[in-house]
């Protein structure tokens, strides 16, 4: 029974290992632009210092907005209105011009006047690039999707073979120094995350799961996807179909009073669809309610008469346990205290990754003076460019915020082109330089982008408001830690196998995630 139980806990041990390295890479990205994430509204704050604080009555600028549209949008069939709020006190218009092209405008919400602000992804780039990779979306929530579910089959396998998982959760032995260290942190950043890890990759899966498994509901609904997303509670309604009659909307103003009156939140955005037809309809999105379910109620009224049409009601139990998901994977119901752990939990799956690929390396090193086979050639250079270059990549598309002309053309793009480049360039350095050098020299140069993003702030903005204060204060906290990174990296990298096969031999009786497998 002994035997037959080791022989398990082997082949799960060799599923960890071989899952693990296959999807770590991209895992790693995943993971870092994903707790960016939970502050994306501020990092988008700070990439658009020109936006004001102050805010005003979302219902007397909703009149505006129709106002403005009709100037701006006057044939297009379906408007979007970004109501003022307290982090962003401007009035954000957007419609779908010809070809079906999204376009927009902000406006100053007292004035009327069109605010000039820097054009960004902000912190929505970060964001999608957690799920979607900066690719179609399709292919890019496929590709992240089918890598949660390996890292999830990763995590359990890790589970089962791990016999001293308790014992680990207490274990932390930096002075053993080298491979013994790192294995240890390895393990402290799992099993003392693990319920975040779980929660976060399984609800991952659930938000994917419509994307990756969209069968159910394309054969219950037969393609009529609006009815779907009204039966799911996201929308209070179907789209009505055009009257083929022109009449002028009614004020805003009193809808919006009556949505609050109704739900008791404030509302946040207004579509109003087919604007000048007899059967428009204005839908307005209100905040989040207080709770852990992340889904934004909707009331629609009719356009012309301001007549109450529809709302969102109380979900079904699979809805509920979908919105619960939702809110427990994006945290948009954590306080501040509790964001931060999210990031802090998140950090520790990224160091968790980044320690199991390098010990992946460091457990299949050939004796000193040995040849180093390719493939092992090739996963440490990966390693580097990934544990490396992805911090470096942010570190540039924030200082192309800072340095790029104001009125550039295809600004944002120009940004995620410094992202991608500053990847490319560290992707470099294990062709032209030492292997240890190059992990000094691409770490040590991250932290000093970073430091420097304060002081390119400072002399192109220089706000002072708190979340600038913050940010600049997180950006040289990064700077730091890469900068100590790149000066302890040394050891870890000098490490033997012989350390290696020490580490295993305290190991007896349990099965290692890097030993070879059997």
């Amino acid at each position: 029974m002994g035997d037959m139980g080791r022989g398990f806990r082997q082949s799960m041990a060799w599923l960890h290992t071989w899952a693990g390295l296959v999807v770590g890479w991209l895992l790693f990205a995943v993971f870092v632009t994903g707790t960016a994430s939970y502050y994306r509204a501020d990092i988008s704050r700070w990439m658009r210092p020109e936006i004001p604080l102050a805010t005003a009555d979302p219902a007397s600028v909703a009149d505006l907005a129709v106002a403005a549209l009709k100037v701006h949008a006057a044939e297009a069939r379906q408007w979007y209105v970004r109501l003022p709020n307290d982090s962003d006190g401007t009035l954000g218009l957007q419609w779908r011009g010809k070809g079906g092209t999204r376009e927009g405008v902000i406006l100053d919400p007292v004035t009327g006047a069109a605010v000039r602000v820097r054009d960004t992804l902000g912190g929505e780039f970060l964001y999608r690039f957690h799920f979607e990779l900066h690719m179609p979306p399709l292919w890019g929530r496929w590709i992240v999707g089918s890598a949660t579910m390996i890292m999830l089959i990763a995590m359990l396998s890790g589970i089962v073979t791990h016999r001293r998982i308790f014992k680990d959760f207490f274990t932390f032995r930096p002075r053993k120094g080298g491979q013994r260290a790192w294995l240890d942190a390895h393990n402290a950043m799992g099993v003392l995350a693990l319920p975040y890890h779980l929660i976060i990759s399984y609800s991952g899966l659930v938000l994917l799961s419509l994307t990756l498994m969209p069968w159910g509901a394309a054969a219950t609904y037969r393609g009529d996807t609006a009815r779907f997303v009204t039966d799911l509670g996201i929308t209070a309604m179907p789209p009505r179909p055009a009257a083929g009659r022109s009449a002028d909307l009614a004020s805003l103003g009193p809808m919006l009073e009556a949505a609050m009156a109704r739900s008791g939140a404030a509302p946040e955005h207004l579509v109003i669809d087919k604007p000048g037809d007899a059967h428009a309809t204005v839908t307005v999105l209100l905040e989040q309610p207080r709770g852990i379910a992340h889904r934004h109620p909707q009331v629609t009224f009719d356009g012309i008469t301001g007549a109450l049409l529809a709302e969102t009601g109380l979900p079904r139990p699979a809805a509920q346990t979908y919105f619960t998901l939702s809110g427990l994977h994006e945290a948009d119901f954590a306080s501040p205290a509790l964001r931060v752990l999210y990031v802090v939990c998140g950090a520790m799956g990224s160091a968790m990754i980044a320690t199991g690929l390098v010990l992946w390396v460091r457990a299949r090193l050939p004796a000193p003076g040995s040849p180093i086979p390719v493939i092992l050639r090739l996963v440490r250079g990966l390693n580097l460019v990934t544990i490396a270059g992805l911090p470096t990549g942010i570190a540039a598309f924030f200082i192309a915020n800072r340095l790029l002309p104001f009125d550039l053309a295809g600004r944002s793009a120009w940004e995620v082109r410094a992202f991608f480049a500053a990847w490319l360039v560290t992707a470099l350095m294990p062709a032209i330089l030492a292997y240890r050098t190059a992990w000094r020299f691409t770490l040590g140069w991250a932290g000093l982008l970073y430091l420097i993003i304060p002081i390119i702030d400072a002399s192109t903005v220089g706000r002072t408001d708190i979340l600038f204060l913050i940010f600049n204060a997180v950006m040289v906290a990064l700077g730091l830690v890469l900068l100590l990174c790149g000066y302890t990296i040394r050891p870890m990298i000098q490490s033997t196998r012989a350390r290696v096969a020490s580490v295993q031999q305290e190991n007896t009786g349990s099965v290692s995630f890097y030993s070879r497998s059997p």
